[in-house]
């Protein structure tokens, strides 16, 4: 079922606990070398998601194929394939930064020169060398988490899941991670990541599925998911009030604000659309400024589950 172009495809997939189904008939495909952000509030079934895929928990019912293979026949060629980093951390503090990389470069059976090669290229990476030899007791929330993913780097997966890679992370170390993440699908390594930031799937993930109740609502690009949510519009600045008064006559559709000398018309996010607008307004200075709005993935978010997020809290619960 998997091919050289798709590093996970899932049919089917069902997970249950007694009577209660945590997956209920998921059915995905993760291009290589790309990032799938899968949202979802809390019990959305997140988590049981990356452990079935990641072979830590048997599937109910359903195929499943990971980096081209089968998670029940070949888990052991799976794993070799792949890095998982959790929501909470697998550092072990009482060893320094160094020590952590080489424990797991033993691990993975790597030569003493290839293994001392790695770590010092993912120190480096990582940004980690001044803090190498320290105690990882001793490193911030930042650090450790970037340590944590370094050691999942060490067998070199070409597929990371990565699950809440960023809970607990202030704003600078949520975004230093968003930097790597970057530049590891730059390196062609494909990316799982789960996660209820919204702003977080919006700025990493090529594809997004919404996860609710064990069931993938809605799954596409940023720009397609806002433009499932009505509210989209487009605002015209206009140079004054007999000008907003003009083209509320020649726009269908328009709600006109002479005193704030703007005009909003509906918008569904498409380049059509906006073409279409510009080619009914003159040119002749009376329009002095246009901005797009669209819903954002909050608001996607919302609509699809009928839940607010959790975005901003600062911790989040393990399904």
């Amino acid at each position: 079922m998997t091919t050289r172009a798709n590093a996970i495809e899932v049919a089917e997939l069902r997970k249950s606990y007694g009577d209660h189904e945590v997956i209920a008939g998921v059915d995905l495909t993760v291009p290589a070398g790309t990032v799938y952000a899968l949202l979802g509030p809390n019990g959305a079934g997140k988590t049981t998601m990356v452990r079935i895929l990641s072979t830590l928990l048997p599937a109910g019912a359903g195929e499943v194929r990971v980096a081209g293979y089968d998670v029940r026949r070949e888990a052991d060629l799976v794993r070799a394939s792949i890095g998982v980093t959790g929501q909470f951390s697998a550092v072990d503090e009482l060893l320094t930064g160094r020590e952590n990389l080489r424990l797991m470069a033993d691990l993975g059976h790597l030569g003493r020169l290839r293994a001392e090669t790695m770590v010092g290229r993912l120190l480096e990476r990582f940004s980690l060398v001044d803090a190498a030899d320290r105690r990882a007791v001793t490193y911030s929330g930042g650090m450790k988490r970037r340590l944590d993913l370094a050691m999942t780097l060490v067998a070199r997966p070409r597929l990371i899941f990565l699950d809440e890679p960023t809970t607990g992370l202030d704003p600078r170390g949520r975004r230093d991670l968003w930097g790597i993440v970057r530049e590891l699908v730059a390196d062609g390594i494909t990316v799982f990541l789960t996660t209820q930031y919204l702003e977080e799937a919006d700025q990493l993930a090529d594809r997004i599925g919404v996860l609710d109740r064990g069931r993938l609502v809605a799954e596409g690009t940023a720009a397609e998911l806002k433009r499932l949510v009505p509210g989209g519009h487009i605002e015209l600045q206009v140079a004054d009030s007999e000008r907003v008064a003009e083209l509320a006559c020649q726009l269908p559709g328009a709600s006109p604000n002479p005193e704030a000398l703007t005009l909003t018309l509906p918008h569904d996010g498409s380049l059509t659309a906006l073409r279409r607008l510009l080619d009914g307004i003159h040119d002749d200075g009376g329009v002095t400024g246009l901005a797009v709005h669209t819903p954002d993935l909050d608001d996607v978010f919302l609509a699809l589950t009928g839940r607010p997020t959790t975005k901003g809290l600062p911790k989040e619960v393990p399904v």
